[in-house]
């Protein structure tokens, strides 16, 4: 008889299970959390030394052990310690690609106490300047190209510098090569590390115009980690047949950046928990992609849907062995219900799924996979065992199934709040509660659906962009009388970044020349893709708002 899911959750997390729950208050908050987690990501990361020799990351023709891996996590944490005087507590920030680098560096930080603040590889100059002084960073871990981009930075605000995969020669000056400070094997410097200490800062777009670091606790990511698991295995005691036919290990291709919160916690230390391969792309390219599945037999991808749309539209792709594949999807932006019924044909196996989580809630949260995704292909699907969820009113009251408001949740895997910002923390943490921005309802069965964004965000292929923090940018161009940025359909991205903008009187401005300037001083994703010019005034309510909706309506069919 096929279990429901109430009926198989329960299961799953029942006495004496690996996913038994209990009750715990933290800062007077009850939640419902894991019993047996791992008290930090220390212990977590300790217990998988267990898995010796098995091998854990692939980098291109590079391949590291778990020992090895944790050889030069000691080697790295030791070199923090001794070298660069860190403390517990202290801000070491990450700023490369997806190199083994970046993995090892996040390992031994937390394992002696230190605070990893990811930054967005794909900030500018400026934009890392304000990341690097906001966190109050100690010491940055980089590749050439952040080296290059924070030397200003690191020099005004005293940060000690370690380079990775620089070039022969000389290293700028105030760096330290790897190779020279990092000695695999070293002993680790003893501390202790606790549920409640400070653990990853990632910086997420504001909507006053400045990143927000969003801060975890080590029992935050350790519960959103095993949320993942737990929601796996509840799946798998409902449709075992699913997983009839599979062969081989499970294997994750890391293709979405470790700064983001889908590819650090549920890809990166998904797979090292669970004891398996990680196999590492330096950058999105999906005829790469397909040669690295069939090569390392990949059966998990987990992307954005525009990464899944390219593999598709490969013109390789039926060249390629893909048979491995069990599971394809993800999450960041909703995924267009023809590309999960395509999912489902295309590929031997593989399943689609995808998952409603955010950088606040650890990418943990309601997810909808196989055969529950196929009937319900518009939902991002059903709470989980230790996440609550609401839909709420104007006035902050529950609403019944199948009523739109704003989607609320309460779980211990939620950030402790806004590094340094206790306004914007009280005003997205509501006793316990984070209030996602999101408008939506859920209906009778549990599935969630996502209709709207209460904040005023695109989202262009995975990306948050925030139009305060574009427009402010903009607002910074001498030329520039009115902005207003706002979201266009994109076949591909989902949403493209768009602006509408006033010239000042008798001025013209050149399009391509605003947005070489835009990109020396916001990311190149957030820089508008499509720029309409108005000779009048925008549109405006009589509050003097301006009207984007209806600026993205008129505009959304032109050129």
């Amino acid at each position: 008889m096929t279990l429901s899911y109430e009926e198989a959750a329960a299961q799953v997390t029942g006495p004496g299970g690996r996913y038994e729950t209990h009750e715990i208050t933290v800062d007077g908050v009850s939640y419902t959390a894991f019993k047996g987690a791992p008290s930090s990501l220390k212990e977590l990361g300790d217990l998988t030394r267990l898995y010796g020799d098995t091998e854990f990351l692939v980098y291109e023709d590079e391949r590291y052990t778990f020992a090895e891996v944790h050889a030069l996590a000691d080697g790295i944490a030791a070199a923090l310690v001794e070298r660069f005087g860190v403390a517990k507590g202290d801000r070491v920030a990450i700023a490369m690609r997806n190199y083994p680098e970046w993995i090892v560096t996040y390992l031994g930080a937390l394992s002696v106490g230190a605070v990893v603040v990811s930054m967005n590889a794909w900030w500018t100059a400026e934009e890392m300047d304000y990341g690097l002084e906001d966190s109050g960073t100690k010491v940055l871990v980089a590749d050439e190209e952040r080296v290059e981009r924070s030397r200003h930075a690191c020099a005004r605000l005293g940060i000690a510098t370690v380079g990775v995969r620089l070039p022969e020669g000389d290293a700028p000056a105030g760096v330290d090569r790897w190779d020279d400070v990092v000695v695999a094997g070293a002993e680790r410097p003893e501390v202790e590390v606790g549920p409640e200490d400070d653990a990853t800062i990632l910086y997420t777009s504001g909507t006053t115009g400045r990143p927000k670091g969003a801060v975890s606790t080590h029992r935050a990511v350790v519960q959103a980690l095993m949320g993942f698991g737990c929601k796996t295995t509840i799946d798998g005691l409902r449709r075992p047949e699913e997983a009839a036919g599979r062969t081989g290990p499970p294997c994750f291709i890391l293709i979405v950046p470790l700064f983001h919160v889908t590819g650090n916690v549920p890809v990166m230390l998904g797979s090292l928990a669970s004891g398996l391969k990680l196999v590492i792309m330096h950058k999105w390219d999906p005829g790469r992609a397909l040669q690295l599945i069939e090569r390392e037999k990949v059966t998990h991808l987990v992307g954005v849907p525009t990464q899944s749309w390219d593999l598709l539209e490969h013109p390789d792709f039926d060249r390629y062995d893909t048979s491995t594949l069990a599971s394809v999807g993800g999450g960041g932006a909703p995924a267009p219900p023809q590309l999960v019924g395509r999912v489902g044909s295309a590929f031997k196996a593989a399943k689609p799924n995808i998952g409603y989580g955010m950088t606040e809630t650890n990418a943990y949260g309601p997810g909808n996979s196989g055969a529950d995704y196929e009937a319900h292909p518009t939902s991002t699907g059903r709470s989980t065992p230790i996440l609550q969820l609401e839909i709420r009113d104007a006035e902050l009251r529950p609403l019944p199934p199948g009523e739109r408001g704003e989607i609320w949740m309460k779980g211990p895997n939620l950030i402790r709040g806004y590094w340094n910002k206790p306004e914007a923390t009280a005003e997205t943490i509501v006793e316990g509660w984070l209030r996602t921005g999101d408008l939506g309802r859920i209906d009778e069965e549990g599935f969630v659906y996502i209709e709207d964004r209460a904040k005023d965000m695109i989202l262009r292929g995975g990306e948050n962009v925030y139009s305060a923090e574009v427009e402010a940018a903009i607002y910074e161009h001498p030329q520039v009388y009115e902005a207003a940025v706002f979201g266009l359909p994109h076949e591909r991205l989902g949403e493209e970044v768009a602006a509408a903008i006033v010239p000042r009187e008798g001025e013209e401005i050149d399009e391509h020349e605003l947005r070489r300037f835009l990109s020396e001083h916001i990311a190149a994703f957030k820089v508008p893709s499509r720029i309409f010019f108005h000779a009048e005034a925008l549109p405006r309510n009589p509050a003097g708002k301006i009207l984007k909706r209806q600026l993205r309506d008129e505009l959304a069919d032109q050129g």
